[in-house]
């Protein structure tokens, strides 16, 4: 399971993010990314989050450790932004937070270039999780110590917003014609060739473990916590089999050629 900390200062908003991410520090003395259960997106894309994120791991991709951070709402008090008190007042109890990579930079693709096999594999996994939001204007990647770290999945799996059609929207192509690594020839074949194989029943099932109960209590459809990480499994084990012959928008791979 993820780890547990507790926040115990809030140090200052990240405006960047459209869910208004804060900067915190916990009581294991770590400094975190925290979002919020009470941000406009809501608990969903926390669950996004920990399924992408934690998953990317597991495939060898670079991702800033997750953690679960209990808030108090009372934390909150003392924050002169009205928008951001408002917040934390919403947001009590488990939250989630990612380690901070101090001196960390945003991705510029003129300044760090990036192997097709590298590029492949992100673009893959993108697919997989059908990132909508990995395009040359909002990258979601960063550079530290000479290394490249994907960040942000809220914006992922579209289909658990609407559980009914999720098998059909799970089955859709994914456009990569806008994506932040398009320009470096992704070899997408190969990444496939090596990452499908990994992403099994047993592998998505340790993922979605790692989901708090209490993101997944009361979703419309579904009787137990353990019921809707089965479905949110489904799609990826299905989309891993054959995604990399439905990404377009990418010269040289076949049928954008």
């Amino acid at each position: 399971m993820l780890k547990e900390v507790i926040a115990t200062r809030y140090i200052t908003p990240l405006r960047e993010g459209g869910s208004l991410p804060g900067l915190v520090e916990a009581d294991d003395f770590g400094t975190y990314v925290m979002k919020f259960t009470g941000a406009g997106q809501g608990r969903k894309t926390l669950v996004a989050e920990v399924v992408c994120g934690e998953l990317a791991r597991r495939l060898g991709l670079r991702i800033p450790r997750l953690v679960t951070i209990q808030l108090d709402p009372v934390l909150g008090l003392g924050e002169p932004d009205q928008q951001v008190q408002e917040l934390l007042r919403s947001s009590g109890g488990t939250n989630l937070g990612m380690d901070f990579l101090s001196g960390a930079l945003g991705f510029d693709p003129l300044a760090f270039a990036v192997s097709r096999g590298e590029a492949g594999r992100i673009v893959w996994f993108d697919a997989l999780v059908n990132n909508v939001d990995r395009s040359w204007r909002n990258p979601n990647l960063l550079t530290h110590r000479g290394e490249l770290w994907l960040i942000d999945h809220g914006a992922t799996m579209i289909w658990h917003h609407n559980w009914p059609s999720a098998e059909t929207s799970a089955a859709r192509p994914y456009d990569a014609s806008d994506h932040a690594l398009a320009r470096f020839a992704p070899d997408v074949a190969r990444a496939a060739a090596e990452l499908a194989p990994l992403v099994t029943e047993e592998l998505l099932a340790e993922v979605t473990a790692e989901i708090p109960d209490a993101w997944l209590a009361g979703e419309p459809g579904f009787d137990t916590p353990d019921d809707l990480r089965r479905a949110y499994a489904r799609p990826l084990l299905a989309r891993a089999a054959d995604i990399h012959e439905r990404v377009h928008g990418i010269k040289g791979i076949e049928g954008d050629k």
